[in-house]
Order: C-alpha cells, then structure tokens, then sequence
C-alpha cells in the first residue's frame, strides 16, 4: 500500500520528502496523482488505436501501436504531471487562474485528442455502417459519371444504334405484314391488298419481290446493327463502363475494416446527421458527452489543485522555495566576491611582475652603457 501511495505522489509532482511531513495532505496528492495516471492510461489506449488504424494490414501493426501508445500515454503523464505541480497556491484565487488558463487550454486540447480515437472505438459499429453507406452511394455516382461521360463521348454513334434498331423493328413488322399479305394473295383470299386470284401469279410475284428486298434491307440493317453493338461494347470495356460494378456487401464489409484514421473520424462526423442533412441531435450529444467527458477528465487535475485550500504542504513547498531562492542569491553574491577576489588578486600579481621585468630591464640597461 505504501508503494501504490508513493506511486501516485510521484504522478501527483509532489516533493515525497517534504509531503511525508504533513500527513493531512497524503490523500489530497494520491487522488491528484491517480487521476494523473489514469488520464495518461487513457491517453496511451487512445493513441495506440489510432495508430493500429494507420498501420492497419501491417504485419507489424499491433507492435507499432503498442510503442506509440506508450510514448503517447508517457508524453501526456509527463504534461499533466507538470501543469499541476507548477500551479502553487501563493497568490489571490484570480492570480492562480489566470496562471493555470494556459494549462487549462493545453488540458482541454489534450482532452479532445484522446477523446477521439476512443470515440472511433466506441460507434465502430455506426461508422462501419455509415462507411459502407458512403462507399456504395460514391461507387453508384461514379458509375453514374461514366455513363453519362459514355453517353455524351458517342452521342452520335448511339443515336445511329438507335435509329438502326428503330429501322429493324419496322421492317420486322413490314415483313410480317407483306408475308401474310403474300399468303392471302397465293391462297386467292380476296382483301383490298390482294387480287383474290388462287395460285401465283403477278399480283404474288410482286408481292414476293417487295419481301424479299424488305428482307435483305433487314439482313443489312441486322448485320450494321450488330457492328455497332460490337463497337459500342468495346467502347464501353474502353471507358470502364463494363468492369465497373456496384460493390457487393462482402467487398463492402471488407472496404469499411480497412477503412483508415481520417475516413473514420469523417464517418463519425457524419452520423450527427440524418439523410436530410438535419442534426442528429441524439447522436449528437452521445458523441459530445464522450468528448466532453475526456476533457473534463484531464481538466480534473487542475481544478483539484485549483479548488483545494491552501494546505501545509503548499506552505511548506513555498518557503522551501524561498528558501532555495535565497540561497542561489546568496551563493550568486558569493561567486561574485570570489570572482573579485580573484581578479583583484590576479591584477596585483600581474603589476608585480611586470614592475619586476620593466626593473630588471632598466638594470641590464644601466649597466652596459658606456659614458665614453
């Protein structure tokens, strides 16, 4: 139990040894220092799963998660467990806020950022669904594109198709009517097309010779017809028209598993939306509450600190910290006399010297000269 509690003392940037002496104050600082660790947890779950999502389909994707989540989770310990330690408790109530407002900023940005892959984890489910949703509706507007791309590049060869099979349709039916017609005339069944003469005749002749030029018009037509058909075919493998195809629901289901980070995250905004375009207002506060939940979370430290009254602790800290302030400026005014001292004394030792040698100069000088 002791080891857990002086665990969190240190997440809590407590100083352990002046702490122990306030016994009044020991809980205060394990509940700081456990909300340390547990937000950095949170934060180290939350990066290691937007990190398996950027390497997803690696083969070393759990091992890359693992390792950035951890230092994720280390880098925001080592942030909370500084922005508490370094709010005291010296000044007025406004002073301390506005002196924790930038930790407050950096707590609330952390918040939203570990928020978020966990809010991924939390609706897999509706993002899946949201995802297949959009993959299908993009696959269905690309299709949509080519065809009209295909129909406005061949619009004249498509009318021509068109006119041919309209030409063939016709003549079908001219065909059908003149060979009825040729039959009436050979079986003598008297109309206001035909003779009424059995046998054949002129009248029948005439009749087969109009057939068989409507049938070689529609051979004509048929094998034209089919050329084009042939060439428009191959114009649509051209263009993708016949390799493109509506996504199946397995082909769907495997395309939203190896979605990634940013399709996610813009699923998730989606489904704050309904079809209409209106606010989901449901989804919407599901999804708010969970952020707001990780902000208030990682905020929490700071207001611990901030709402708790000054204790001993925070007294003993400060005159500690005067204490230690006191003595730098003590030991500052010692370097400098020593400093002086020791320049005051090289100064006289360099005068010396150079009195000696300017002395020793002038001697040898005095003696070599000559009066002569």
């Amino acid at each position: 139990m002791k080891k857990v509690t002086r665990f969190f003392w240190f997440c809590s940037g407590a100083h352990i040894d002046t702490l122990k002496k306030y016994p009044i104050e020991h809980n205060k600082y394990v509940g700081i220092g456990a909300t340390i660790f547990f937000t950095a947890t949170f934060a180290a779950l939350s990066g290691g799963y937007a990190m398996y999502f950027v390497f997803n389909g690696d083969a070393f994707a759990v091992g890359f998660a693992i390792l950035f989540g951890l230092l994720w989770g280390t880098a925001i310990f080592n942030m909370d467990r500084y922005i508490v330690s370094s709010i005291n408790k010296e000044g007025t109530t406004n002073q301390q806020i506005l002196q924790a407002s930038p930790r407050i900023l950096l707590a609330i940005m952390i918040g939203i950022v570990i928020s978020r892959p966990l809010e991924l984890k939390i609706f897999d489910k509706e993002i899946r669904q949201k995802l297949k949703t959009a993959y299908l509706k993009g696959q269905r507007s690309k299709i949509d594109t080519l065809e009209k791309t295909y129909m406005q590049k061949y619009a004249m060869e498509l009318g021509k198709n068109t006119d041919l099979k309209k030409e063939k349709d016709s003549l079908e039916r001219d065909i059908n009517r003149s060979r009825y017609q040729l039959n009436q005339e050979v079986f003598g069944d008297k109309t206001n097309q035909t003779s009424g003469i059995t046998g054949y005749g002129t009248y029948a002749k005439q009749k087969q010779a109009i057939l068989e030029e409507k049938e070689a018009r529609l051979k004509s037509v048929t094998d034209n017809l089919g050329q084009m058909d042939q060439y428009l075919s191959a114009r649509k493998d051209y263009e993708g028209l016949n390799s493109t195809r509506l996504f199946t629901e397995h082909q769907l289901d495997s395309l939203a598993s190896i979605a990634g980070f940013s399709d996610r995250n813009w699923a998730l905004g989606q489904l704050t939306y309904t079809e209409n375009g209106k606010r989901d207002l449901d989804t919407y506060l599901a999804i708010s509450f969970i952020g707001y939940l990780f902000i208030l979370f990682e905020c929490l430290p700071v207001f611990v600190k901030l709402m708790s009254p000054k204790g001993p602790y925070d007294t003993a800290i400060a005159k500690t910290a005067e204490a230690n302030i006191h003595l730098a400026e003590r030991d500052k005014e010692r370097d400098i006399a020593v400093t002086d001292n020791i320049y005051d004394h090289n100064l006289d030792t360099d005068i010396e010297r150079r009195k000696k040698i300017i002395t020793s100069q002038s001697d040898y000088d005095f003696e070599r000269h000559s009066y002569e």
